[in-house]
């Protein structure tokens, strides 16, 4: 398998106006989701994106679950597949990629910051999680990605309403004005159980961490196992009044 480094993502032709692309997303919710009584399943979902961004098209992944790149792969073998890897990840979570990268027709795109961990706790200070995860997130996460992004026309993210209530609203395609492409969430109706059950179906590879009580995986430091009842989410950044690294928001 293919790894490409930041920066060199693999696009062969050039970008579309955002003009353009803004019509293909009004296309998209004028005709496939103009059906109030039928959403588009994710796989209608994941052949029309593959269909209108043929090699403009990224897949962010975090690696709880292989999931999201199975079903993209399936219409855009070779898709280039996004991984924030910032340096704190659980050793499951750098498994679960390195296995990704070997068993699925994807190219896996390690997306790193400007600053290593040690280059970040020299300038400030060790710990910076504890003191200010909002700064740690958008160093590590926030600001790699929208270095990357601007290359793709659109990209495509697991991103679920089940999650917690910041996502209760997430479309299926819409623009995305920050970053300044087209954002595809073609499991946005899905529950935690059916992907669960779409990954023991396929045979799909799950991050270790999920079995353990870790519903929602992000850095280590950053991420507890999940109680019953508590939403998947609640496990992450707990005791701060964070709830999303900024990513979807």
């Amino acid at each position: 398998m293919t790894a490409v480094s930041l920066g060199t993502p693999a696009v062969p032709r050039k970008r579309r106006s955002e003009a353009e692309l803004k019509a293909i997303v009004d296309d998209f919710n004028s005709t496939l989701a103009a059906d109030p009584t039928h959403e588009p399943t994710a796989d209608e979902v994941a052949a029309w994106a593959a269909f209108h961004f043929d090699g403009t098209l990224a897949v962010a992944c975090s690696m709880a679950d292989a999931v999201l790149p199975h079903v993209i792969s399936r219409f855009a073998p070779g898709v280039d597949v996004l991984f924030l890897d910032t340096g704190y990840h659980f050793s499951d979570t750098l498994v679960t990629r390195d296995i990704v990268a070997e068993d699925l027709p994807i190219t896996l795109v390690n997306v790193t910051p400007e600053l290593t961990v040690a280059e970040q706790d020299e300038k400030y200070g060790a710990r910076l999680y504890e003191r200010d995860p909002a700064l740690c997130c958008q160093m590590r996460k926030v600001e790699p990605l929208a270095r990357t992004l601007p290359t793709y026309e659109a990209w495509v993210t697991g991103v679920r309403r089940d999650e917690a209530a910041t996502r209760t609203n997430t479309p299926l395609v819409t623009w995305d004005e920050k970053n300044g492409l087209v954002k595809i969430n073609p499991l946005a109706a899905w529950t935690f159980d059916e992907l669960q059950t779409y990954a023991a179906e396929h045979s799909v590879e799950v991050n270790s961490l999920l079995s353990d009580g870790f519903l929602s995986i992000g850095c280590e430091p950053c991420t507890r196992r999940v109680e019953p009842g508590e939403d998947p989410r609640a496990g992450r950044w707990a005791g701060f009044a964070k709830t999303e690294c900024g990513l979807h928001t």
